[in-house]
């Protein structure tokens, strides 16, 4: 059995215009212009029942070995490794079945913000397309043996009231922001239907590296042992 491993994924909406007429009016039902409207529709990739995934990345935190699984629209684009780090092109069904086989050498795994959406959009994405999940990905908020979610940490479960980007959060503790690249999350589902899909896997690999790095920190200098 293996330690720590650290997961983000990246999301992108289905087509607004592809969908039934009363989804269209049930998300749109509370917006009261243009602009709303607007948002509500640039916004379909955060749910996983208007979004799909696109990448997952994972890594070791003892080894600094590991992989992101990522969509590609380009046919040419073939499997290649580096960094210490395979990047796997597959469909959304293989990238879940891949994540699911790795995770499950692991008792513990971190994320940001992973309770309030990689984890819930992970499960409900594999429902969805029939692949069986191998562990629990949502176990008690209070306990960090299995997950620690580093959002939670950071705000101390809420006390915070409030919390902050991981952009944020590295640039106070003077990690490398994954931003640092000209790349953002609000840009991913149009680099996506350009096709820059090696792009995307590299930004998720660089969230997931600052977040590990993150953890380190608070491992080393908040956590109380």
């Amino acid at each position: 059995m293996m330690g720590t491993v650290v997961f983000d994924i990246e999301t992108v909406g289905v087509d607004f215009a592809g969908l039934d007429q009363t989804s269209q009016e049930v998300l749109l039902k509370n917006a009261t212009d243009e602009e709303e409207a607007r948002i509500i529709k640039e916004g379909m990739g955060l749910s996983p029942l208007t979004g799909f995934i696109v990448a997952i990345a994972m890594l070791d935190c003892d080894t600094q070995e590991g992989a992101v699984f990522f969509q590609s629209k380009d046919a040419g684009l073939k499997d290649f490794r580096e960094d210490n780090i395979d990047y796997v092109v597959c469909d959304e069904k293989q990238i879940l079945e891949n994540f699911w086989k790795m995770i499950r050498r692991y008792p513990r795994f971190v994320t940001y913000n992973g309770r309030g959406f990689d984890c819930p959009f992970i499960m409900v994405r594999s429902g969805i397309l029939k692949v069986k999940p191998t562990r629990e990905l949502m176990p008690y908020r209070y306990d960090s043996k299995s997950h620690v979610d580093l959002y939670d940490q950071m705000t101390f479960y809420g006390a915070m009231r409030r919390g902050f980007s991981l952009h944020m959060v590295t640039q106070a503790f003077g990690i490398k922001s994954p931003k640092e690249e000209g790349v953002s999350g609000a840009q991913v589902g149009e680099m996506f239907n350009k096709g820059e899909c090696a792009s995307i896997a590299r930004y998720c690999m660089r969230d997931v590296r600052a977040t590990a790095e993150l953890f380190k920190q608070w491992e080393t200098y908040v956590k109380v042992a």
